[in-house]
């Protein structure tokens, strides 16, 4: 009896100690996620039991996306957190939707239907070669009668004739079979981005004397998320205050769904490096010139497809890099982006394809994906090469908010979902925070959901504006003074005056001034004029050197019904060598800005009228260089 209770509490002791050394597997749920302009910092929360001793608790279904070296974890109680370490799981698929397993139901009924012509199709060409062995039998017997051997000549060319015809439909139907598989492999792709078969665990080992119960939270960094900004700028006219309406484009594809989490977005970007700049020295030295700036392009679009297929691909986000400005394209791979000056760089992304880096150094920039992987199924192709074109079957994966109430519009395939959103907003040291109110759900899908930050009114100073050296287009632009207490951030805005939508326009909030300008499109009923007036400009020679003289009329036509307010800007060459001579003869009252030669003209031109002004300049050089005047 002593040696079986020796045993028992022996077994005892080692099971104690086997569940204290164990590993307890946790659940544990998103509580908040606060998206930054380029990543995304995850908060989880779990309830762990923690018996005494040292054991392991492992945090399942983690994104692999994990920037490990943000990995924090926290927790209130009397115990100690000797470690935490993430490992990948590449055992546990992640849940699958349940539209994407309907979807490949009947991707097999068509499956099935493919194998059944196959086997139609063989079943014609068994009986096709049995036909051709009897002709051939029959051709080698000379002693068969002519009239029996034409009834059977003839009865199998019909017979052939039939076969050839069974053999074509059941080529057609396979095509149109085929045709409809790869547009399901399209859907089911399309649905399942941002699914990778692998997961990853947080594994905390921690020390207790007791058993106790406490709440853990987890919080990383992942960084296939962000979001970029996008407005809406209405005007009634241009007496009455502007509108903007702030919004955000969100998506991620970490791996793990979002469901019914606290949101924030941030102004934040932790992908910049945070290590102040350093300048070095600038030498100069003889040889060196200065090649001229870039081309001014302020606008690119494009064609965006696959290089598999050559299909175009909806949904690609395309950035400037280094700003918050982005958009993506539309249903038929088309997109447009207002950018900044200075030629910036564009980043093409895509769900399954590699990203892309291209300079914005041409207005129309179109972009061939290349697919990292192909995950399509194969298909049976019987009979001609030839297919029919197919087209994508996608449904629209941008999220759209309507009315003005702010709001969050989750499109799914067959409805659309509508959530109010509450917006407070907190200033940091380095960051704006938006904070939504109502709890907000965001797929793994890399799909762009529209979220409303806010919607302000503001008086703005309307003017318009024509630079007719560049373009005689005049625009119409809007002054809003003191904008910087509305934390906007560059991006692109959709202009909508008086009740149409006008076009596209940008955003660009790198200035250091207090009065935001924003074109709100081209106005075509005014219209302006610059020409050179020929019997004033020729070139004349005096002594050692030459004389150029130029005189621009430019003619202003308000063809509206009320007066404007016209800002004209032109410009006087300037000189930076004691050789050449700039004398301005005639700028009809223009303010000058000697040091840069812009002329300026600010205008009031009544309905109907017409206004004139002149910008007349002589140019004297030697006579034995060369200069180009404009």
């Amino acid at each position: 009896m002593k040696k079986l209770l020796f045993m028992t509490c022996l077994l005892i002791g080692f099971q104690m100690v086997k569940a204290a050394d164990g590993e307890q597997k946790i659940t544990s749920k998103v509580q908040k996620v606060t998206v930054f302009l380029n990543s995304a910092q995850i908060t989880r929360t779990a309830l762990a039991n923690l018996q005494a001793g040292t054991s392991t608790l492992v945090f399942e279904n983690i994104s692999p996306d994990i920037d490990v070296q943000s990995l924090q974890v926290k927790a209130p109680g009397e115990f100690t957190i000797l470690s935490v370490k993430q490992e990948m799981n590449y055992l546990v698929d992640q849940t699958k939707l349940k539209h994407i397993d309907e979807l490949r139901a009947q991707q097999k009924a068509i499956q099935d239907k493919i194998a059944l012509l196959n086997n139609a199709f063989n079943v014609n060409q068994q009986e096709a070669e049995m036909l051709n062995k009897n002709q051939v039998v029959s051709g080698q017997n000379s002693g068969l009668d002519l009239l029996k051997l034409k009834q059977a000549l003839d009865f199998q060319t019909q017979r052939l004739t039939d076969i050839k015809k069974r053999d074509q439909a059941i080529q057609n139907e396979i095509n149109t079979l085929n045709a409809d598989l790869r547009k399901y492999d399209k859907q089911i792709a399309d649905i399942a981005k941002g699914r990778s078969g692998a997961t990853s665990n947080v594994l905390v080992t921690v020390s207790s004397k007791t058993a106790v119960q406490s709440l853990f939270t987890l919080s990383y960094v992942v960084n296939n998320a962000g979001w970029y900004p996008t407005y809406d700028i209405r005007a009634k006219n241009v007496n009455s205050p502007i509108t903007i309406a702030y919004k955000a484009n969100v998506s991620q594809q970490c791996g793990e769904e979002w469901k019914n989490v606290k949101l924030t977005l941030s102004t934040g970007n932790p992908t910049v490096s945070g290590s102040k700049p350093e300048l070095t020295p600038d030498y100069l030295n003889f040889g060196m010139y200065y090649s001229g700036g870039p081309n001014a392009i302020t606008k690119v679009t494009g064609h965006i497809s696959s290089s598999d297929d050559r299909q175009p691909l909806p949904g690609v986000t395309i950035r400037v890099k280094g700003t918050s400005i982005g958009t993506q394209t539309d249903a038929a791979g088309n997109y447009s982006l207002q950018v900044p000056a200075n030629n910036p760089t564009l980043v093409f992304g895509y769900i399954g394809y590699a990203n892309q880096e291209l300079q914005a150094s041409s207005s129309v920039i179109n972009v061939i994906m290349q697919a990292e992987s192909n995950a399509l199924n194969e298909v049976v192709v019987v009979g001609y090469a030839n297919e029919p074109q197919y087209k994508r079957d996608l449904t629209g994966s941008v999220a759209t908010l309507n009315g003005k109430a702010a709001g969050i519009m989750i499109r799914g395939n067959s409805s659309i979902l509508s959530i109010p959103v509450a917006v407070n907003q907190t200033e940091n040291q380095t960051n704006i925070e938006f904070n939504i109110d109502n709890p907000y759900t965001i797929p793994a899908d890399g799909k762009q959901y529209l979220v409303e930050i806010q919607e302000v009114n503001t008086d703005a100073i309307y003017q318009y504006y024509v630079a007719p050296k560049l373009s005689t287009d005049v625009f119409l632009t809007a002054r809003i003074t003191d904008w910087n207490k509305f934390n906007f951030l560059s991006g692109e805005a959709n202009l909508f005056f008086e009740g149409t939508f006008i076009g596209k326009s940008l955003i660009d909030t790198h200035v250091a001034t207090d009065t935001l300008n924003l074109s709100l499109g081209v106005d075509k009923n005014i219209v302006v004029t610059r020409t050179l007036q020929k019997e004033l400009n020729g070139k004349q020679t005096f002594g050692a050197n030459k004389k150029e003289t130029r005189d621009w009329l430019i003619t202003v036509k308000n063809r509206k019904n009320q007066p404007i307010n016209l800002l004209t800007e032109d410009q006087v060459p300037v000189s930076r060598n004691s050789d050449i001579e700039v004398n301005t003869q005639d700028i009809s009252g223009a303010e000058m800005n000697k040091l840069t030669g812009k002329t300026s003209w600010s205008l009031v031109v009544n309905s109907q009228a017409e206004k004139q002004l002149h910008l007349k300049y002589q140019v004297k050089y030697p006579k034995n260089q060369s200069v180009i005047v404009q």
